[in-house]
């Protein structure tokens, strides 16, 4: 089970990208994921897009078809999604010159996402479900990983809280069951 797994985040210590860190290493038996990085993107842009899409968008539209199911680690800006994560769902929302169907159509997305806040990252999460649902991807109902404080439990680049460690776990077995369920 080939699972992408995309981070909303380009910071260096990004927790997000380190919770992606984590679930490769507490993935259940055969899932494999592999995390595909955002920092070449451009903005989306239709005159761009007209032109032919560039390099790095057709690679993450390549990674995004040919995964069994995408794992999004979202983190929460102002109350919302990252503009990083947009933008990359913007450009995997569109076929394109070279393409007759998005490559979000019809994928199985599991989202997580982790926050110094309280909350961890439930809004973000919410209006993630819906503009993937737009975009044709499928979020049915699942469990949330909402790292809250991630700050007490991200120390050094690794999520060393057991509890979420766990949490996750469950979290994607729950996925790659559903992923199973749906092939």
């Amino acid at each position: 089970m080939n699972i992408l797994g995309i981070s909303g985040s380009l910071r260096q210590a990004s927790f997000n990208t380190t919770l992606l860190h984590a679930a490769q290493e507490v993935a259940p038996a055969g899932m494999n994921i592999t995390i595909h990085r955002l920092h070449a993107l451009p903005l989306f842009d239709q005159d761009v897009e007209e032109q032919g899409d560039p390099a790095s968008v057709v690679a993450l539209k390549d990674a995004i078809a040919g995964a069994d199911g995408l794992l999004l680690a979202c983190p929460e800006y102002n109350g919302g999604i990252s503009g990083v994560l947009k933008n990359a769902i913007d450009w995997a929302s569109r076929a394109g010159r070279s393409r007759q169907v998005a490559a979000l159509v019809g994928k199985t997305v599991c989202i997580m996402g982790a926050s110094p806040g309280m909350t961890g990252t439930v809004r973000a999460q919410d209006q993630l479900r819906q503009v993937l649902r737009r975009a044709g991807a499928r979020t049915e109902p699942q469990g949330e990983v909402l790292v809250f404080q991630a700050h007490t439990k991200i120390i050094e680049g690794r999520l060393v809280d057991e509890r979420t460690r766990d949490a996750l776990g469950r979290h994607l077995q729950g996925f790659a069951e559903r992923l199973a369920a749906t092939a």
